[in-house]
């Protein structure tokens, strides 16, 4: 991504924000039930949290929007191993993510912790696929007018192959839809995700198809900001087009419900339309009304300027929370027993301590800040 935040100051607020909400709907204090729109929905239907994910795709597509200039000049032949690379390393990443700490103990000792109860699919592999693709598609196609094609396709393939394959009586069921069938079939249930209490993948093979889409609408709102600048035409096409989107999804709704988990074509519309009007109030407050005399957009730019190792420090170090014991129970457990519950006994206690721990990992961003690391691959 571009490093010059005094350029396209509201593009870095975005990323930044998307993190650390991501931190702190994916770490909530254990001992309570957290507030519900700090939570999935179940199933179908939509909370403020199922847009983290979306957002985290749209903002990679708007970080290709600078990048992709990076390959202007350069042969065909050395752009895909620069794309293709990038895809592989962050896959690697989610997969090696997983399988941390690598090791585990039982009666007989310490041993190396099993590669085929390894979950193969995730957040950071998704993301992975899902530029590779759409750098692809962008790369190879000039025509945007084929690139849209090629979206709406994507989106109305999805929704025929789940109709199509799967169960006719519950095509859009956890357990019963296309994909979950076509993962089950090609790595079976150990590398599946468990944490529905069954073998179900939120970020499996076919729904990463429409996944794509948010990062190609991504890439475009980049492009259209850095062409069109940062007046009230660029903030007012995009808000029309975000409430276009938003509207579209609505009505697809009601024959191809809105879910998060399953990645329907209408969640993608709904996201990409929310993240088009966030996009533009971020402009409008940041970038035309120069509301920052605080300097409070420093706040999310130091996370946004290293996403990959932030959020990757996030997942780790609370499996460490976990592998710590204090009192027969994790660390994680007891800190939330002793302080959090105590000072804030339920839901807000929760939230404070999903919060603080953002915040902790607020200080490694800063720490990269100000030392000027910026880990990117």
């Amino acid at each position: 991504m571009d490093q010059k935040p005094e350029r396209f100051l509201s593009l870095d607020v975005f990323r930044g924000m998307t993190i650390c909400f991501m931190i702190i709907v994916n770490t909530p204090g254990s001992g309570a039930t957290a507030f519900p729109p700090l939570d999935h929905a179940a199933w179908f239907g939509f909370t403020p949290t199922d847009l983290v994910f979306p957002s985290f795709l749209f903002a990679v597509g708007n970080a290709m929007s600078f990048s992709q200039k990076k390959f202007i000049g350069l042969s065909s032949g050395s752009v895909l191993f620069k794309i293709f690379k990038r895809a592989a390393i962050i896959f690697l990443l989610g997969y090696l993510m997983y399988w941390f700490p690598f090791v585990q103990h039982n009666a007989s000792g310490w041993s190396l912790a099993p590669i085929s109860n390894t979950r193969i699919f995730g957040v950071l592999q998704r993301i992975a696929l899902c530029y590779l693709f759409a750098s692809l598609i962008i790369y190879f196609i000039s025509s945007k007018t084929t690139v849209i094609i090629i979206s709406i396709l994507l989106l109305v393939g999805y929704w025929v192959l789940l109709l199509i394959f799967g169960d006719h009586a519950a095509p859009y069921g956890m357990l019963t839809n296309a994909g979950t069938y076509l993962y089950k079939a090609l790595l079976g249930d150990a590398h599946l995700y468990h944490g529905e209490g069954v073998a179900f993948d939120p970020e499996g093979i076919l729904s990463t198809l429409p996944a794509i889409v948010n990062v190609i609408c991504g890439y475009y709102a980049g492009k259209y900001i850095q062409e069109k600048g940062k007046g009230f035409e660029t903030i007012s096409k995009l808000m029309l087009y975000g409430f276009l989107f938003i509207f579209l999804a609505l009505c697809w709704n009601m024959t191809f419900p809105i879910a998060k988990k399953l990645w329907t074509s209408p969640f993608v519309l709904l996201t990409v339309g929310i993240d088009l009007v966030w996009i533009s109030a971020l402009i409008y407050i940041v970038e035309i009304k120069n509301w920052n005399k605080a300097n409070w957009t420093a706040f999310f730019t130091t996370v946004g300027k290293n996403p990959l190792p932030i959020y990757m420090f996030s997942e780790l170090f609370v499996v460490i929370l976990f592998m710590i014991t204090v009192g027969g129970t994790s660390f994680y457990g007891w800190i939330n027993k002793v302080f959090f519950q105590v000072i804030a006994p339920g839901a807000i206690g929760s939230l404070l301590f999903a919060i603080c721990y953002m915040l902790v990992c607020w200080t490694v961003g800063k720490i990269l800040d100000k030392n000027k690391i910026y880990i990117r691959v």
